[in-house]
């Protein structure tokens, strides 16, 4: 019988850098002090920022050099208060740590709708980042509209469509005739053959229902 990879809870001490400004050269001045103390011990060292006290999301690759050149490895965030920060942290390959203090993290401030009048063409992408989209024209096949928000479509939806792109359960796409490749409320999605025939080319809401989307009729 091949063995199985097991995973097991395990403790392991981390040191936590408190920063409390973007001066990432000066903190790691202070930790390039302690590695000459203890080389032995901090070389190559496991190192999580605490980033709660920042005033604007951190450079985190400016952070990565900073921590480098004093031998020591970031491998995480801890005091993660929105969802750009943690999106960014996850990008750059760090876990983001919730301390036992921590509540939660905060929604990320919306933004105006973005409004869009002109069609969205084949190959087209368009964003709304923390906000809501608004299509005052048609979307054509091979076009992709994107909000953190939800999507309103006032013309033919022909092509994809992502509502609730940071996990905004919440998120709706409405559109006045649906016909699009794909659709998606916060990760979950459909393609085209799965959308019910009695939506098809019909005014529609689109929403999450635990886990899965569901479609209405959207009454004009």
């Amino acid at each position: 019988m091949l063995k199985q990879p097991e995973l097991k809870g395990s403790t392991f001490t981390l040191s936590v850098l408190h920063l409390v400004d973007d001066n990432f050269a000066a903190a790691a001045d202070v930790l390039a002090e302690k590695v000459t103390q203890a080389p032995g011990f901090f070389e190559g060292a496991p190192v999580v920022a605490d980033v709660q006290r920042l005033s604007q999301c951190p450079d985190i690759s400016a952070l990565k050099r900073c921590l480098q050149a004093t031998g020591m490895i970031l491998i995480g965030l801890t005091g993660v208060t929105h969802n750009h920060t943690r999106q960014l942290a996850l990008d750059s390959g760090l876990a983001v740590l919730k301390s036992s203090k921590q509540s939660r993290i905060a929604d990320p401030i919306q933004t105006p709708a973005k409004v869009v009048t002109a069609p969205v063409r084949s190959g087209q992408q368009i964003y709304a980042k923390n906000a809501d989209l608004v299509i005052l024209n048609h979307v054509s096949a091979g076009a992709e509209v994107i909000a953190d928000g939800s999507i309103h479509i006032y013309g033919v939806l022909r092509g994809r469509a992502i509502a609730g792109a940071c996990g905004q359960k919440q998120a709706r796409i409405y559109c006045q005739n649906l016909q699009s490749e794909l659709l998606s409320v916060a990760g979950s999605y459909w393609l085209n053959d799965k959308i019910p025939p009695e939506h098809v080319e019909r005014p529609a809401m689109v929403s999450l229902n635990q886990e899965s989307l569901q479609i209405d009729p959207l009454t004009l």
